[in-house]
């Protein structure tokens, strides 16, 4: 069965701005995408690392380089393609350099989001809307109960509060000039956001992310220092959000109005582990890697515990994880050792796989 048929067919020959293209998750959605046959159009800043996932996929693709607070050169992009798609995943993404540079966190993800919903507002092709933001989104109290979408929007640090802020953005956009009781009357386009948990995938070589700090650290032979040992996070292969953003997506090209909303996309809640579980089986997929702690009391704050609770994805959209936890730190270690040690990306057998399993398993998304 053809790749094209999955989202029944929504994607094929829609032309789909992605921003923040270049980054890890950016550069995997755009790969799907052009796997879709849509007609892919990346905005973002240059890729962030060397190497780099964007660069080594050689996408032929629609690729501009600019800042997402350039609302100009952002919206001559909008004028020039006229999208009938948008996903937003230009961000700042990493907690602790929230910490040094606030004001840039803020003015990307929280002044970025809006000046790309500006854009949105004056491009009348626009059908389909999806903000990418984060399980951190949430006032998040630690006590245990997993997040749900009904979930007060907060954060303790400045990456968190960004991401929580950029919810609101979307709230207040959604109802204010895309508001689903007059959707195909006033207007055409829908907008929903989505949020998932700490994203693992070959390809990231973003600094203070842990499995590639592990993957540095294997390649100098040193042991890598990891903070917060024994902090519980969803951990999940990036083929799982990004499954749940297409449909979510696709439900919105066929005017679908309940999904004009906010989404979680996580593991099983009980499909969870420490960073400390983590290094452990990282060690047993390549046993080049090598570990030491840093004590939390030198680290900044960040949650010790976070969950998702999945149940409306579930119940409303039928998604549903296709690879647990141990899967997909496995992908993604034999991801980096295949590329170190025969310079060979497994991207394309990581999606055939992922979409293989997906269709035993008769996923709403298959079909």
């Amino acid at each position: 069965m053809s790749v094209t048929t999955l989202f029944q067919s929504a994607y094929k020959g829609k032309t789909v701005l992605v921003t923040g293209h270049t980054g890890f998750k950016g550069s995997w959605l755009a790969y799907w995408l052009h796997q879709l046959q849509a007609n892919v159009v990346g905005y973002s800043l240059p890729a962030p690392t060397e190497p780099s996932h964007w660069q080594l996929l050689h996408l032929p693709i629609s690729h501009y380089e600019g800042d997402i607070s350039n609302v100009e050169q952002l919206k001559a992009v909008f004028n020039q393609h006229e999208p009938e798609v948008v996903f937003h995943m230009a961000a700042q993404p990493l907690v602790r350099y929230s910490y040094q540079h606030p004001l840039e966190t803020i003015e990307t993800n929280v002044l970025g989001t809006v000046k790309l919903l500006e854009c949105v507002r004056q491009c009348p092709s626009i059908r389909a809307v999806i903000i990418i933001t984060s399980d951190k989104c949430y006032e998040n109290p630690e006590d245990g109960h997993p997040l749900r979408e009904t979930d007060p929007m907060g954060g303790y640090d400045p990456y968190s509060m960004s991401k929580g802020a950029a919810e609101l953005v979307t709230s207040s956009y959604r109802n204010s000039f895309f508001n689903v009781d007059h959707y195909g009357r006033t207007h055409q386009t829908l907008i929903a956001s989505v949020r998932a948990g700490n994203v693992i995938g070959g390809g990231d070589w973003a600094s203070d992310r842990l499995i590639p700090d592990l993957v540095r650290g294997s390649l100098s032979r040193q042991p890598v220092t990891i903070r917060n040992p024994e902090a519980v996070r969803p951990w999940q292969h990036v083929l799982e959000p990004l499954s749940g953003y297409l449909l979510v997506g696709q439900k919105l090209l066929q005017g679908d109005t309940n999904a004009a909303t906010g989404w979680n996309f996580g593991p099983a809640v009980d499909d969870v582990l420490s960073v400390r579980n983590v290094v452990e089986q990282a060690i047993d997929c390549w046993n080049v890697i090598s570990f030491n702690e840093l004590s939390s009391v030198k680290n900044p704050h960040e949650a010790h515990l976070l969950r998702l609770d999945c149940t409306k994805a579930h119940r409303e959209l039928d998604w549903y994880p296709v690879w647990d936890t141990n899967s997909a730190i496995t992908r993604t270690i034999d991801w980096y050792r295949t590329f170190y040690e025969t310079e060979k990306l497994l991207t394309d057998v990581d999606l055939a796989s992922y979409i293989q399993e997906a269709r035993a398993r008769r996923l709403n998304w298959t079909t």
